[in-house]
């Protein structure tokens, strides 16, 4: 769905832009939790680690082409090695024993995972389910259009880079648009009149001249 524009009485005559028809800020848009902190930058170490831990993941794997199961089991090797170390140091130097935290094994946090993941998958399929349906012609076709672009990115990189790029967007575009809404609105806005006015084109020349089967009338 392309963004809300509204029009206003500025000297310049300039569509204005709201996105994502929000009422609240970027941050508040995306959660106003940790991951708002994260993706917005609040916390500049800690997204600035996880940035640099998906470069790493990314140029392990994508450019050194390390195997995932290589790697899965050098990492269960070294953690090991260092709990066998810790556990068996640790009384000389009156130190406790290593304590692995609840969190990272609790059951509840997998299934709120998995729930969150479901939920969201199956909201994905039904809203992909009524555009496939061409209830909305306009949003049928940005889909396609949308897809096909896809695979030909995909077909050019790989899934990995793919998911890089992916995340380097969603560490970098919320942040940057929150700095610069105010031009980023306008450009949106002047490419949403511009993309109304090509679909008004294609459906006075192309769509309205596709042949309809005769209307049925209903007999009362």
């Amino acid at each position: 769905m392309l963004p809300h524009v509204q029009s206003d009485s500025s000297d310049d005559d300039q569509p204005s832009i709201s996105l994502f028809r929000r009422p609240r800020s970027v941050h508040k848009l995306l959660g106003g939790q940790k991951v708002a902190d994260v993706l917005l930058w609040r916390n500049r170490n800690l997204s600035a680690g996880i940035l640099a831990g998906a470069t790493l993941v990314w140029f392990l794997f994508d450019v050194v082409e390390y195997n995932i199961v290589t790697l899965l089991c050098h990492i269960a090797l070294l953690g090991m090695l260092l709990l066998f170390i810790w556990s068996n140091a640790a009384p000389l130097f009156d130190r406790p024993p290593p304590h692995i935290p609840e969190v990272i094994v609790s059951e509840h946090a997998f299934r709120e995972v998995a729930l969150s993941i479901h939920y969201k998958l199956a909201h994905f399929v039904s809203v992909l389910y009524d555009i496939a349906c061409g209830k909305d012609l306009k949003n049928f076709l940005m889909v396609i259009g949308s897809l096909w672009i896809l695979a030909i990115v995909g077909d050019t990189c790989s899934f990995t880079t793919l998911l890089y790029v992916g995340f380097l967007c969603a560490l970098t575009l919320p942040v940057l648009y929150e700095r610069y809404e105010a031009e980023v609105d306008r450009l949106v806005a002047k490419g949403c009149e511009d993309l109304k006015k090509f679909y008004k084109k294609v459906d006075s020349n192309v769509l309205n001249k596709i042949p309809r089967g005769p209307v049925k009338t209903k007999v009362h």
